[in-house]
């Protein structure tokens, strides 16, 4: 599939801020300029600054420009549906991904109950994939993909984009997620894995649907609290009392 302009020159741009060509505090080049440099019209550059806001690259502010902030946290948004491979692509996080388990489970597993205590007992696959950025672990990511809809997931696609999979592979329509943000005591086991100084990790908890509302994906992911944030985009509504 063909990038849109707009997408090409948003990953040159956050390439150029994650290699220091574009520092933190810096502005970057005004619509104008970058107009000219990547001979697009203003609305494709307008669309590529609007991808580095909602990834949390830059923060434009009016009659100034688009100044560049902090990166020594990973910003992802809340409010998407998107896989870690495809984040890692679009981010340029060069991240490597350690498959831990992939198996056939009988049961939905007691640490999915305890999050997810509504969800009845149901055979489905247990995966489990460590996330790597320069050789540190930064996310622990715990899925339970219920059978039916997906009855197997070959090692090489659960190491990869789940969602790549069930949509190309099954042909089926990933659509929307609910997710609950909280701050837990972890395991051990998870401890050591997450090579973390305390038991102390930020869950996202998740429940995935597909376009026709059925559920298929049950996500406990598990972030290092130094190396990520997480990033919405809101806007008012007046309510009519």
């Amino acid at each position: 599939m063909v990038k849109a302009k707009s997408d090409l020159i948003a990953q040159d741009l956050a390439s150029k801020i994650k290699h220091g060509q574009f520092k933190c505090g810096e502005y970057l080049p005004s619509e104008n300029q970058l107009t000219d440099l990547y001979g697009a019209s203003r609305e494709t550059i307008r669309k590529a600054l609007q991808q580095l806001m909602t990834f949390g690259l830059i923060q434009k502010i009016k009659g100034k420009g688009s100044v560049v902030l902090d990166l020594q946290k990973f910003a992802f948004p809340i409010s998407g549906i998107s896989s870690f491979d495809e984040l890692n692509k679009s981010l340029k996080m060069h991240a490597e991904t350690r498959l831990l388990q992939d198996k056939m489970v009988n049961s939905l597993p007691p640490l999915f109950k305890k999050y997810f205590p509504e969800q009845l007992s149901n055979t489905g696959i247990y995966v489990e994939r460590l996330r790597l950025i320069n050789d540190e672990p930064v996310v622990l990511d715990c899925d339970f993909l219920l059978n039916p809809p997906v009855e197997q997931l070959p090692a090489v696609e659960a190491k990869h984009s789940i969602y790549s999979y069930i949509e190309n592979q099954l042909g089926l329509e990933v659509s929307y997620a609910t997710k609950t943000i909280t701050v837990e005591k972890i395991t051990d086991d998870f401890q050591k894995k997450l090579q973390l100084p305390n038991q102390q990790a930020v869950l996202v908890a998740s429940q995935n649907y597909l376009a026709d509302t059925t559920l298929f994906q049950l996500t406990l992911s598990f972030h290092n609290p130094r190396r990520f944030k997480f990033i919405d985009f809101a806007r008012r509504q007046k309510i009519k009392i």
